[in-house]
């Protein structure tokens, strides 16, 4: 592992630098304690990215809880009861992890997925785009349409027009310059600068910036516009952050409701993120997912029995893990080690870090999820793809992540039940002598159920005095549906003067059919070699 240690511990800066404003603006969005965020980045980072089983990706509170972690404080009777059901949630995902749910990440489309990770492309950049002009009423983390603050993104977008701060602006414009030119240029010419992260660079420049122009009214940034981390003013006030769950309130259903509903909206989120992080990865590793789920309980029980949100892996996190070279879960595990150690050590430091500057390092991990390339790549796929991909998309930017997988989701399967429909038969005309037609039907692999509205159209729009050949040799299973279809056929094609000709796989052909033999297979699906 620490062979890689001169790759991982930049991604690992850069890392920490994206997960230090989102845990704090997710716990902020979430209702929580600030210091509640931390906790989850902190054991997301160093607990779950030890035992988990993927290499880049990267663990933390997740945006997409932040409605249901809201409204569980308000119903449950507070944080401490709260607690409880995120340390249960994580128990349930211990459960799923042994029961081997983690197959489920399997069934998602890649076009769902590579628009998943667009569409998330896109919202960072547009959730971005306020605190990258110092207008930071929506705290970060919120990646919703609808905002805490009663704005959609877009009219967030436009408000923030009116309330620029030039301070936060200017240092935010020269952070993406120095990102922009340490990635396009910089790192191919020393690796000095593959060593040392544009970042990190461009964050210490921040906070020169923000020192020398304190008093300026015109260029300063003032305190709302920068990272807030709790400061302690001693030990005994530092511990006194933690949280720790209520036990008393165990036998609660309403508990329990809310910790199936965490493990299970975690586990989701987790298995997309792992399907999305593995299609990133350079080396095309593949994460072991009832693993991941057993990681993520552990790491759930732990952050909940400490005070903190409960997590998931996190695809912003990830993203960023990658792009700055990561290569194994060793900057996952350094990135929340930085977290522990820069809250205990250095939290008034941290507090000097313009937000305006970690937008333009989250601005540049956007844009390269949602490169304008991919779009043109994905509509040259041909409809099938473009379709739930771009669904997928602007379900995200519209709704919420879960909710733009889930139509996402729902198109891909609409758009398999058409090929299913299409693909179910071939059917072509063999001569027409005698004025009489002869045309042969070939059934597909697998006949199922879903093909029965093609198969019957075409059966019921043959002519008259049709000679047909029903061939099943490719036919490996038809459903009970598609035998009811043939039996009823068969008693219509005697009306019409049709003949069947059944060629079946062993190349026998049998003429006239006996119309019994399809009232007698419609018990149950068969094998066609048993024709």
């Amino acid at each position: 592992m620490f062979k890689t240690l001169k790759q991982d511990l930049p991604a690992s800066i850069v890392v920490f630098f994206v997960a230090l404003p989102l845990c704090l603006g997710i716990a902020l969005a979430s209702g929580a304690p600030l210091f509640s965020g931390l906790i989850a980045g902190i054991v997301g980072g160093i607990v779950v990215g030890s035992l988990s089983g993927s290499e880049v990706g990267v663990s933390g509170p997740a945006a997409g809880l932040a409605a249901i972690v809201l409204t569980a404080i308000g119903t449950l009777g507070g944080y401490q009861n709260f607690l409880l059901a995120v340390v249960l949630g994580g128990a349930i995902q211990l459960v799923f992890g042994l029961l081997k749910a983690g197959v489920i990440g399997y069934y998602f489309p890649s076009s769902v997925i590579k628009g998943m990770l667009t569409g998330i492309g896109i919202i960072i950049i547009l959730k971005q785009i306020p605190h990258f002009f110092g207008y930071d009423a929506d705290p970060e983390g919120d990646f919703a349409f609808m905002q805490v603050d009663g704005e959609t993104t877009f009219t967030e977008i436009f408000r923030t027009f009116q309330n620029i701060s030039p301070g936060s602006t200017l240092i935010a414009f020269v952070g993406l310059g120095i990102l922009v030119l340490w990635d396009r240029v910089l790192t191919r010419r020393h690796r000095f600068f593959q060593l040392v992260q544009g970042p990190l660079v461009a964050v210490v420049i921040g906070i020169l910036f923000f020192i020398s122009t304190q008093g300026n009214t015109f260029w300063g940034i003032s305190s709302e516009h920068l990272v807030s981390v709790p400061v302690p003013e001693d030990t005994a006030s530092f511990l006194a952050q933690f949280s720790f769950p209520n036990f008393a309130v165990i036998g609660q259903p309403e508990i329990w409701i809310t910790a199936f509903t965490i493990a299970l909206v975690a586990s989701l989120e987790t298995l997309l993120c792992v399907e999305a992080t593995d299609k990133l990865d350079p080396m095309k590793r593949v994460t072991p997912t009832n693993r991941e789920l057993l990681s993520q309980g552990v790491g759930n029980m732990l952050s909940g029995l400490i005070g903190g949100l409960p997590v998931t892996q996190v695809i912003v996190r990830s993203s960023a893990n990658i792009q700055s070279g990561g290569r194994t879960k060793l900057s996952a595990v350094i990135h929340g080690f930085f977290l522990l150690i820069s809250v205990i050590l250095i939290p008034g430091l941290l507090n000097k870090i313009p937000l305006s500057v970690l937008a333009a390092v989250l601005f540049l991990v956007g844009y390269k999820l949602a490169k304008p390339t991919l779009f043109k790549h994905m509509y040259s796929l041909g409809w099938k793809q473009f379709t739930p991909f771009i669904v997928t998309v602007l379900g995200i930017i519209f709704t919420d992540l879960l909710v733009g997988i889930g139509l996402g989701l729902g198109v891909g399967i609409v758009v398999i039940l058409f090929k299913s429909y299409q693909n179910s038969h071939f059917l072509h005309i063999v001569d027409k002598s005698n004025g009489r037609h002869r045309i042969r039907m070939t059934l597909a692999e697998e006949v199922t159920f879903f093909n029965k509205g093609a198969i019957l159209k075409e059966l019921d729009g043959l002519p008259p005095e049709t000679f047909l050949e029903l061939d099943v040799r490719k036919t490996r299973y038809l459903d009970n549906d598609i035998i009811e279809i043939l039996s009823d056929f068969s008693f219509k094609a005697r009306d019409r003067n049709i003949d069947i000709l059944l060629i079946s796989q062993q190349g026998e052909e049998r003429n006239p059919v006996d119309y019994s033999e399809f009232i007698n297979l419609q018990a149950a699906p068969v094998n066609p070699t048993d024709l």
